[in-house]
C-alpha cells in the first residue's frame, strides 16, 4: 500500500513541478525572450507541453484519488 501512495504523491510533486515551470515561462521568460522569434517559438511550444503535462497529471491524481 505504501507504495500507491507514493505513486499518487509522485505524480502531486511532478504537477506542482510543472505548474512551477508554466509559471515561470508565462511570467518571465516569454516576456525576456529578446525578440528572437526562434525563442519565442519555444518557450510558446515549451508551455503548450507544460499545459498539457499538468492537465494529464491532474486527470491521474483525481482518478487515482477518486477510484
Amino acid at each position: 500500500m505504501s507504495n500507491t501512495k507514493n505513486h499518487v504523491y509522485n505524480l502531486m510533486m511532478q504537477a506542482v513541478k510543472e505548474n512551477k515551470s508554466l509559471w515561470q515561462i508565462k511570467k518571465y521568460y516569454q516576456d525576456e525572450d529578446g525578440n528572437c522569434d526562434e525563442c519565442t517559438a519555444l518557450w510558446k511550444k515549451m508551455a503548450e507541453q507544460k499545459e498539457q503535462n499538468v492537465a494529464e497529471l491532474e486527470r491521474l491524481i483525481a482518478e487515482h484519488l477518486n477510484g
